[in-house]
């Protein structure tokens, strides 16, 4: 970039910095009208089935790894993610990984979830619990692990609960990947894990 071009980009930025947009306040939003349910574990059981995730409840760390054990494509796993080690062992030292590429083979990665939306389904997964945000993405089986006692009955709550955005990484989960682009037929797995297991801890 030349020093004209330099200098004018400057100039552009300046104006922008320099000009105040008059925006309407935010809404109050009344709780009274957003969704609320009876019993949130059991919508959200019901809304995560309906988008092809699939919600087990647990009481140890330990029932997570035997419900695992129980589903054949775990059975044969050879490379395995894990940051809750009291329910699953990893077979990958991510600790030993700097280049996220290396990770294009995992067959399962084991997550923590912060809380679940009973409203659709999702979990929120801070990127501070993650060494590489591409494992939740690119492993081809997914399991999330959170607390019953954080289940949220809509997004407003769920926005809540983060709060102010800051730098960083999250997303929110709700099912396995999907797409339905092509004749508006729903595909799984299209563009990241097959199948995702939810186990809900007390």
């Amino acid at each position: 970039m030349s020093e004209t071009q330099s200098n004018s980009r400057q100039v552009i930025l300046d104006r922008l910095k320099g000009c105040v947009v008059d925006a309407p306040e935010l809404p109050t939003i009344d709780p009274a009208r957003v969704v609320q349910f009876d019993d949130r574990l059991q919508q959200f059981q019901e809304t995560l089935a309906s988008v092809g995730g699939e919600a087990h409840l647990v009481d140890t760390p330990s029932e997570i790894h035997e419900k695992l054990q129980a589903i054949e494509v775990f059975q044969s796993a050879r490379r395995i993610a894990s940051t809750v080690p009291e329910a699953v062992t990893a077979t990958v030292d991510l600790a030993t990984i700097d280049d996220p590429h290396a990770l294009s083979t995992l067959d399962w990665t084991i997550v923590r979830g912060e809380f679940g939306v009973a409203e659709n389904g999702a979990i929120w997964i801070d990127g501070k619990t993650l060494p590489h945000r591409v494992m939740i993405f690119i492993a081809q089986y997914l399991a999330i692990v959170i607390s019953r006692s954080d289940l949220l009955n809509n997004m407003h709550e769920a926005y809540a609960r983060i709060g102010a955005p800051g730098p960083g990484f999250g997303v929110f989960v709700s099912g396995p990947s999907k797409t339905a682009d092509i004749e508006q037929s729903l595909v799984l797995g299209a563009h990241g894990c097959r199948k995702l297991q939810v186990f809900l801890l007390p």
